[in-house]
């Protein structure tokens, strides 16, 4: 109870601000998500890649985001051959279950949990997340509709790929920024994070679906919020690393769908009523979910 008190809760009642206040308002979310999304996340991810020394541990992060990925693809697409899903099926359980909320949702309970440190993981962790969520979730939101170029047009769309390629190429350079400018930054940083959570309420608050598929949302489910950690944490066990980054990394496997899957599955119609049932479902649950975890972990 402690845990789920002094971690979930403060972050789930920020949720439900934003969700509260989307019911109450109704108000057009998208211009608040892309100020987040245009502006604001980009000064958090350039604020970790700019100050941070890159070593094995990064080379950890963005291979640890691939394998969650593909091990949960094999997966799911197991499964769509032993169930006879059609290919509309498939790619809408894809984007239900192989893509987690590790930023509105991860980096604060991170933070909360773990503290400052790990939240330098969980910050680095998001943005690989971000452009593998962008081109993949693109592509199997899209594909029979579009080719494949647009998944990659639609990583080079997003500010926070270019905040990545400028704070790794000043990174790397040894250009020191003047301190002026390092706290602009962090002051726009410190924006983001609570910003994002609001925008999670608002997201959650729209979501509609008109047909609620219980076998295929039970299954979507379970691969997200038991089998995803369980492949992190395997990881983890065999591969030597520091024990903070692999409590971040099994945590922010133990995330929910990622909201932005849902804009996916609408945008190309890609079983968006499916996508919306798993990302609600595994949200409402990993309140509980998380809080047991976090038992173990912290």
């Amino acid at each position: 109870m402690g845990i789920f008190l002094q971690v979930v809760l403060p972050i789930v009642s920020v949720f439900a601000i934003g969700f509260i206040l989307q019911k109450w308002k109704k108000l057009d979310v998208k211009p608040v998500s892309a100020v987040t999304i245009y502006i604001f996340i980009p000064f958090l991810v350039f604020q970790a890649f700019y100050g941070e020394k890159f070593g094995g541990e990064f080379s950890i992060i963005v291979a640890v985001n691939f394998i969650l990925l593909f091990a949960i693809i094999a997966v799911t697409k197991i499964s769509s051959l032993l169930r006879k899903w059609n290919r509309g099926e498939e790619s809408g359980m894809i984007l239900a279950t192989a893509f987690m909320n590790s930023g509105n949702y991860g980096t604060p309970i991170v933070l909360f949990a773990l503290g400052e440190e790990a939240f330098r993981y969980a910050i680095l962790f998001m943005a690989v997340q971000t452009i593998v969520m962008n081109l993949f979730g693109v592509y199997y939101a899209s594909r029979g509709n579009y080719e494949i170029r647009y998944a990659i047009y639609a990583v080079f769309k997003m500010p926070t790929t270019y905040a990545i390629i400028v704070a790794l190429g000043l990174n790397f350079l040894g250009v020191d920024l003047h301190s002026r400018v390092i706290e602009m930054v962090d002051f726009m940083a410190a924006v983001a994070l609570p910003l994002m959570m609001i925008v999670l309420g608002m997201q959650l608050a729209n979501i509609k679906f008109d047909q609620f598929e219980t076998g295929k949302v039970a299954l979507g489910t379970v691969i997200k919020l038991v089998l995803m950690p369980v492949v992190a944490w395997l990881c983890v066990m065999l591969w030597p690393m520091p024990d903070l980054l692999g409590k971040v990394l099994i945590i922010l496997a133990a995330m929910p769908t990622a909201a932005t899957t849902t804009m996916f599955a609408l945008e190309f119609r890609s079983r968006p009523d499916l996508v919306s049932s798993v990302t609600l479902v595994t949200t409402l649950l990993s309140i509980v979910t998380l809080s047991v975890l976090l038992i173990f972990l912290v």
